[in-house]
């Protein structure tokens, strides 16, 4: 599990749903939660708050710009690759903190990955859960 620390910036509520956005030093990430201010009490802004996704649910894509519907990015660098039968497990060293990914290996051998690749790491906004 990826655990990275930040603080709620803003908070946007359509009925039970939250779109809230954390930063993590100068990086914005957005979360959807079925949460409002008015039923969690974390849920306000300026609040300390830790962001939880697994490694399952991390995007790797190669090269600083990508274009598509993924807004939570953060450029960084391989450090680790472990290569399994199907799957390719990846540490990336990014300015927030390590992440890792666990990503097919057919896409880590489609990608080329190698140690000391720059490689953007994105996570959906669905798949980002928030813990105090």
């Amino acid at each position: 599990m990826n655990t990275l620390k930040g603080k709620i910036t803003s908070i946007k509520t359509n009925q039970s749903l939250s779109l809230v956005t954390i930063q993590i030093e100068d990086v914005f990430f957005t979360t959807i939660v079925i949460e409002t201010p008015d039923t969690a009490v974390y849920l306000k802004t300026g609040e300390p708050i830790t962001i939880l996704f697994k490694e399952t649910e991390v995007i790797i894509g190669k090269g600083p710009e990508h274009h598509i519907s993924i807004l939570n990015k953060v450029i960084g660098t391989i450090i680790k690759i472990e290569k399994g039968e199907l799957l390719c497990k990846a540490t990336i060293n990014t300015k927030i903190g390590e992440i890792t990914a666990i990503i097919t290996l057919d896409a880590a051998k489609y990608l080329q990955l190698e140690i000391n690749d720059k490689v953007t790491v994105m996570i959906k906004t669905t798949e980002i859960m928030l813990s105090q």
